[in-house]
């Protein structure tokens, strides 16, 4: 069977890869959008595990497609042209053309399949999705995705909106357009995949009609910080809302974009919304751009349709507002406002359809046009690959210019797109982005190793304190030539059952290297508290070093126990290999006191030159019978160490007669075994405690492993040059 064009592209690209399907996901919705993705241009890719059945494919990507349509002074479209033909500069400098197509969905309206027959599929067969939808059968089709933002359209907008989208598809709608419906709320829900048949389509848009609105809706905010009160009408100060909202709606898109990447023909996605506002004094330009560029990249064009249609500017204010006060109503002011509110939640639409290549539609009240602006350009146009001949990775824009050898027509195209960035060059939001990205990405990155351990502490009858600490090793550390090195980190806790956050800390350590020798024997170490009650929380941290930009997370359920109901109630035993300086005075870390802080071993190895630290409290023992005295008490503890089940060690009884700890309750205990005692190898480690006077008695068991003094792996060896620990 003789290969299309697009076929021969993609073979001529990659000669030594078959082709692959990536699969992706939108929120919570299984995408059948995401079995249309086919084999997806790059030049390195590499698959790593995460410990478990699930992949992570990092595809690295270089191929700049561009999308040319040539009319003639008639506008009439022109075919026939062929790759000589047609000049690509960037930033004014030759590229040489790899990859070569003419997609003509003319010619397949004229003689292609009927509306619901691709390659054989009769029409009873539905649908047109999944394994239907492969790359060969989207060749001269138009793809065009309906996406409905009902964060903030009111229920006469998205009434407009979904009649005007009934009426593309009873009416405008043609054999060789496949067009899916999204909406996007809370998340993004696919209503229907991409698909031909008209009663499928209809029926997803009915669907949405009722709903009301989720958001705000966008418009006047209050007054900025800095600026005169101009005697304007009374609104609610939605300035923190309008931010997030607007993030959360670009995210959306990008995630969308991110969707139809592997699909290398052009897609249109005609986005309904009612504005968005970010003229709030804080904008988010790196969350529009990163929109834009993922757009981009994956070929995807925006048609943003302004869904409040045509408005009428009221001098005297709307009727859902206060009246006018001051001198505003009677200067002019207050309708210059209204109309500068109005001009910035469209700014941005427009923003997002240009850098794209697409159209925004403003002030208007027949939504038919952007359908049939959407249909004429995808109607035929050349698909022009290259690999840009810059080599910087400055995230800069970079200019693109194409030129045809005739002077009789019309080139419409992209004019330009953001370059590869690496993370030198990241701005602090990027930064930023990158970590909250990895926070929810649900897929790790391992490319830093991080180990985590927990302990938890009662400080009151339900209440505790989680001891987290993550710990890098030091060998993954660049010493770099300043031979300083930081660490940023990110935590979050959830609770296993609401899913809700329930904590969460960010800190930058900074990190001295003596030398790079010196540096990769030394880990990192970061130790955060929480206060939380009992019960079952989801971890999760992210870890990222700010030489290279690497990220590594570690994430993991931890649980706390109700010790209101244990006959004996004991916290974590902690097992640590030094004590540092605290200049703390009050702390509820029970690790820190006395001016020293413990520091727990995460990977429990230990030197043979160092000493075992152990530390552990008992709550709430039974007072002794025969004493008066308030806090008596009778506890028994001894630690024993078993190779197998020979006990080799043990060290002497310890009896407590009183509460050590009575701010929590407490009786603590500190011990210190050297390593020197026990010969190198691993151990299972028994804490036994009795409690004399309530006939209780507990025996928590530990693994540790001791290693010769100049064995110890840079990767396991106990932290000698913690950062500082947050409280």
């Amino acid at each position: 069977m003789e290969q299309s064009p697009a076929q021969r592209r993609r073979d001529a690209e990659h000669p030594h890869r078959p082709a692959q399907k990536l699969i992706a996901t939108l929120s919570c919705a299984a995408l059948l959008l995401s079995s249309l993705l086919p084999h997806a241009y790059s030049q390195n890719t590499q698959v790593e595990t995460t410990g478990s059945s699930e992949y992570r494919i990092r595809v690295t990507s270089d191929l700049v497609l561009v999308n040319v349509s040539v009319r003639d002074k008639h506008g009439n479209l022109v075919r026939g042209l062929k790759q000589s033909d047609f000049t690509v500069l960037e930033d004014g400098k030759p590229q040489q053309i790899r990859s070569f197509d003419l997609e003509d969905v003319e010619r397949f309206a004229q003689s292609g399949p009927s509306q619901t027959e691709v390659q054989g599929v009769p029409p009873a067969a539905g649908p047109l999705t999944g394994a239907e939808l492969q790359p060969a059968n989207l060749r001269d089709r138009r793809l065009i995705v309906l996406l409905f933002d009902l964060t903030n359209m009111e229920p006469d907008q998205l009434d407009r909106a979904s009649r005007s989208s009934l009426n593309f598809v009873d009416k405008q709608m043609t054999p060789a357009d496949l067009v899916a419906v999204i909406s996007f709320s809370n998340s993004l829900e696919v209503l229907q995949d991409f698909t031909s048949d008209r009663q499928l389509l209809a029926h997803a848009i009915r669907g949405m009609q009722g709903i009301e609105g989720q958001g705000l809706e966008e418009g006047a905010t209050g007054t900025a910080e800095g600026q005169p009160d101009q005697g304007m009408a009374y609104i609610e100060d939605d300035t923190e809302y309008n931010i997030f909202n607007t993030d959360r709606r670009l995210q959306a898109i990008a995630s969308l974009a991110k969707v139809l990447q592997g699909i290398e023909q052009k897609k249109s996605v005609i986005y309904f919304s009612s504005g968005m506002d970010r003229d709030t004094g804080n904008e988010n330009q790196s969350q529009l751009r990163a929109a834009i560029n993922v757009a981009v990249k994956a070929n995807v064009s925006l048609y943003p349709v302004d869904s409040r249609g045509l408005e009428a500017i009221v001098p005297g204010g709307s009727a859902q507002n206060a009246s006018l006060h001051g001198q505003a109503g009677f200067n002019g002011q207050a309708v210059q406002s209204a109309y500068d509110s109005n001009f910035q939640t469209q700014e941005t639409l427009v923003t997002l359809a240009s850098d794209t290549g697409g159209k925004a539609f403003l002030d208007s009240n027949d939504f038919s046009k952007a359908f049939a602006k959407v249909q004429a350009d995808m109607e035929s146009y050349y698909v022009l690959g290259y690999r840009s001949s810059n080599p910087a990775m400055d995230g800069r824009y970079r200019k693109i210019t194409v030129r045809l050898n005739r002077s009789d027509v019309k080139l419409d195209y992209r004019r330009g797109y953001y370059g590869p960035r690496d993370f030198r060059h990241f701005t602090l939001e990027d930064r930023d982005r990158q970590m909250e990205d990895e926070m929810n990405s649900d897929l790790p990155n391992t490319d830093l190793p991080v180990y985590l351990t927990t302990q938890y502490f009662r400080t009151e009858p339900d209440r505790f304190f989680a001891l987290v600490s993550v710990v890098v090793p030091g060998s993954a550390i660049p010493s770099g030539a300043s031979d300083k090195a930081s660490l940023d980190v990110l935590g979050l806790v959830r609770d296993q059952q609401t899913k809700f956050p329930v904590g969460n800390v960010r800190q930058t350590m900074k990190l001295a290297i003596e030398n790079a020798a010196v540096g990769r024997r030394k880990n990192a170490q970061y130790n955060a508290g929480f206060l939380l009650p009992s019960g079952k929380y989801h971890l999760k941290f992210v870890v990222r070093e700010n030489q290279n930009g690497r990220l590594g997370s570690f994430e993991t359920d931890f649980f706390i126990p109700d010790l209101r109901k244990a006959p004996l109630k004991m916290s974590s035993v902690v097992l640590a290999s030094q004590r540092i300086p605290s200049t703390q005075r009050k702390s509820q870390n029970p690790l820190a006191g006395d001016g020293t802080e413990l520091i727990p071993n995460v990977a429990h190895v230990f030197a043979a030159d160092q000493p075992l630290l152990f530390y552990y409290e008992v709550y709430d023992p039974a007072k002794a019978s025969k004493s008066e005295a308030k806090n008596s008490i009778h506890l028994l503890t001894s630690i024993q160490f078993f190779r197998g089940k020979i006990k080799v060690y043990e060290t002497p009884l310890v009896e407590a007669g009183e509460l050590n700890r009575p701010e929590r309750r407490a009786a603590a205990f500190s011990f210190e075994v050297p390593a020197s005692q026990l010969h190198p190898g691993w151990y299972t480690c028994q804490v036994n405690v009795i409690d004399d006077a309530g006939g209780q008695f507990a025996f928590p068991r530990l693994p540790l492993l001791v290693r010769t003094a100049k064995a110890v792996p840079p990767a396991t060896a106990g932290p000698e040059n913690p950062g500082a620990p947050a409280k």
